[in-house]
């Protein structure tokens, strides 16, 4: 496995390619280092993705992920990354991190934070990479499912109007390039298979069926030259990351045996066995290479006898013997029969999918696992289906407190590909290929929780075992109930109270993360280092609501110069602006009364809307044009919301027409008067230069100064801001004009009041 990093610009892309296929035409590097001619057996593939937009790291969603199939038999895996970005000022150098994993998703913490507990997380394989080109090459890569993400390092928390400020674009793409045999020998289980090597490597597999315990490969008659010898270099099995568990085996002492011993193999697979000479490029070696098999029989638990299913208890503790299994009916009750004893008890499970990325795994017909000493309890879990790898594991383990003694204890192991069966002789939860998760009750701890997010696509096994270390005697006839709680769910508890649980998508593969709020961090939102207390989110959300009372001065002073209708408009912006924020507040101190997306979608158009009116109103339009304006501006704005309520310019666009309007009127009357208008200087230091400055510091803490952790205070300034300038910029009523003048008392006290301007009338 190596990786490599250039600072290369995009165009050396093509000449990168050419090299890369010129390559990969030839042998892989391991089988080309003699310099001759290529070998036949293998051709070369590539495949490749659309690029991606890469974002600045905040959450799981902001790394973008590809997914790509590694065909079977493949001996050489190159990954090409390519990083653009887009040309101006606003483009920096920006680091790039590459993550790569089997089976899953890569698991990432570029935050550092803390993950749950009892969670399991393996380390990721990742590369760092500036902008140009990079590559990484995997030797011998397992077949199935590879997934690549990348991000740009962790955001500024800076909260950014969308198309406001010109920003840089970096462009991702990852191409896969592949060598596969098309010629490879099948190695038969005790079937010696006799192999000549020269200067090119012999690919070979061979299947492990089902049950397998132990798989043996030995090379016999091993000769070089003639002589004895046997300068051998073996690779057994397949590269994953970030985990490698390949088995090598160097053949290079005559005196002793060249064997391979590999304990619990992968079952119902494909395993790949690689053969290169040690010798040097003209020297002749012989030898035959034999893999044996050493199968176990798994008791099948009947699921209507489940204590007459263990295959040691004796006659006078049951009714009747056991009904053998479709894999049990050529053992005889003590399993030593001529396939060897048993290995395994094996309980059905019963896969029940509940919703995307949402699995319950149960015992058939049961609630209990019967636990006992002599060999392990089996559970396979059913997690191949491609579309499960996108969720979270559960597994919890619970015993029965009345049937375990206190020196006794049960062990558990979580592993993938093929269940661990050596508790009696290890305790380190390893097979051939896969680290597995280790679980340990007793009396005094009779819980174990395990979470494992992203698991790799495979079966999964759950291997329980009693043992009894003080004193191993007294575990003859130890017995242990179990119950089992096993789940797939798309994010662990449900992301907490502090987060939600968001489905993302990747072509047609889904998979699920936590957005975090109030400050929590980590995968499941459990890492409070900066989470925000109760006190603080209250104060929070009293800032953003009551900051909006102060759309009661524009409010009040509409109303007294008779600008209903603006005075009506601040009414709804005050209103919906209090309870959107009551209802987006992400800890506790939230109050919904609508729909969240209503709420907004009302805020941000009384917003905008509040601005338009304000600017008309000083235009001094006539009523009717106002009027019409007035609503021609808020259908204009309730359709560009509803396009993009986020983009700066559906709300600026419509603003700066408005502003114009109200400069052309301004413009024509102080040509038409021949002086300034408006002309008071009073006006404009008391009321016009104060609200320009109010809105125009509005604007800089709205586009410039907004960031997550200043959020509720530099908001609630905004809200203050916008009203106070709407009340420093609203115009005076006429002058010689009276709002309401009452030309009239009538006997019942009833007043006729008259508008001289409008000549409405009313009764008040």
């Amino acid at each position: 496995m190596r990786g490599a990093g250039t600072g290369t610009g995009s165009a050396a892309v093509a000449v990168v390619m050419s090299l890369l296929l010129l390559l990969l035409s030839r042998s892989p590097p391991a089988a080309a280092g003699d310099g001759r001619k290529s070998d036949s057996r293998l051709v070369s593939e590539q495949f490749s993705q659309a690029p991606q937009k890469l974002a600045f790291y905040s959450w799981y969603g902001s790394a973008r992920l590809f997914h790509f199939r590694v065909p079977p038999d493949t001996v050489l895996l190159r990954w090409l990354l390519q990083v653009t970005q887009g040309s101006g000022s606003t483009c920096n150098n920006v680091e790039t991190t590459v993550y790569f994993r089997y089976g899953a998703p890569p698991v990432i913490n570029p935050l550092g934070t803390s993950f749950a507990n009892s969670t399991s997380v393996q380390p990721s394989f990742l590369l760092k990479m500036l902008q140009g080109n990079a590559s990484v090459n995997v030797s011998y890569p397992a077949p199935g499912d590879w997934f690549v993400a990348a991000h740009l390092p962790p955001s500024s928390h800076k909260i950014e109007v969308k198309d406001f400020i010109p920003t840089c674009a970096y462009i991702f793409q990852p191409d896969m390039l592949v060598v596969r045999v098309v010629e490879m020998s099948i190695l038969e289980p005790d079937v010696p298979l006799p192999l000549v090597l020269l200067s090119q490597p012999s690919y070979l597999k061979v299947f492990v069926p089902k049950h397998t315990q132990e798989l043996r490969l030995e090379l016999q008659g091993c000769v070089s030259n003639g002589s004895l010898g046997c300068p051998v270099h073996l690779t057994v099995g397949s590269a994953t990351l970030p985990g490698n568990f390949q088995k090598v085996l160097t053949c290079s002492d005559p005196t002793m045996a060249c064997r391979l011993l590999l304990p619990s193999p992968p079952w119902e697979r494909w395993l790949q066995v690689t053969a290169k000479s040690l010798a040097g490029p003209r020297v002749l070696v012989t030898f035959s290479a034999v893999a044996a098999l050493t199968a176990c029989r798994p008791w099948t638990v009947n699921l209507q006898h489940p204590l007459q299913s263990s295959p040691n208890q004796s006659r006078n503790a049951s009714t009747g013997p056991p009904p053998p299994s479709p894999n049990t009916q050529d053992l005889d009750q003590s399993g030593e029969a001529g396939s060897g004893p048993f290995c395994l008890r094996s309980f059905p499970v019963l896969r029940e999918d509940m919703d995307v990325v949402s699995v319950r795994f149960r015992p058939l017909d049961r609630v209990s696992v019967l636990v006992q000493s002599d060999m392990p309890s089996v559970m396979q879990l059913y997690l191949n289906t491609g579309m499960d790898s996108g969720g979270s594991l559960s597994i919890s383990v619970n015993i029965n407190q009345t049937v375990i003694a206190d020196n006794t204890s049960m062990v558990a192991c979580v592993t993938a590909g093929s269940p661990f069966l050596s508790f009696n002789t290890s305790l380190n939860c390893t097979t051939a290929f896969f680290q597995g998760y280790p679980l340990s009750l007793s009396a005094s701890s009779p819980t174990a929780n395990l979470s494992i997010p992203y698991p790799e696509t495979d079966n999964w096994y759950l291997s329980l075992q009693v043992l009894c270390p003080e004193r191993p005697e007294e575990c003859v006839q130890a017995s242990v109930l179990v119950d089992t709680t096993l789940y797939l769910v798309p994010c662990l508890n449900d992301c907490g109270p502090y987060g939600q649980c968001l489905l993302l998508r990747r072509h047609g593969y889904l998979y699920a993360g936590c957005s975090c709020r109030a400050g929590w961090r980590g995968w499941s939102c459990t890492d409070n280092s900066t989470a925000q207390t109760v006190a603080q989110q209250k104060v929070a959300t009293l800032l953003l609501t009551l900051s909006n009372l102060m759309f009661l001065a524009p409010i009040a002073i509409s109303v007294q110069r008779f600008l209903l209708l603006e005075a009506s408009v601040y009414a709804y912006t005050m209103f919906f602006s209090t309870f959107y924020h009551a209802c987006d507040q992400p800890g506790d101190a939230v109050l919904c009364i609508l729909n969240y997306d209503t709420l907004q979608y009302c805020d941000f158009l009384g917003s905008g809307v509040s601005i338009w009116v304000t600017v008309l109103c000083m235009a001094r339009l006539k009523a009717s044009l106002k009027y019409v304006l007035f609503m021609l501006g808020t259908l204009i704005f309730a359709m560009s919301l509803q396009l993009d309520r986020r983009a700066a310019w559906n709300t600026m666009g419509p603003c700066l027409f408005a502003i114009v309007v109200m400069v052309t009127m301004w413009v024509y009357r102080c040509g038409r008067r021949r002086h300034c208008y408006p002309p008071s200087w009073q006006r404009w230091v008391f009321y016009l230069l104060p609200g320009f400055s109010l809105a125009a510091l509005a604007l800089t803490i709205y586009t410039s100064m907004m960031t997550s952790e200043n959020y509720y205070y530099t908001h609630s300034i905004w809200h203050m801001l916008l009203a106070g300038s709407a009340a420093f910029l609203l115009p005076p009523r006429e002058q010689h004009t009276e709002p309401w003048a009452c030309a009239q008392k009538l006997t019942c006290h009833y007043e006729i009041c008259k508008n001289h301007r409008d000549e409405l009338y009313t009764v008040t």
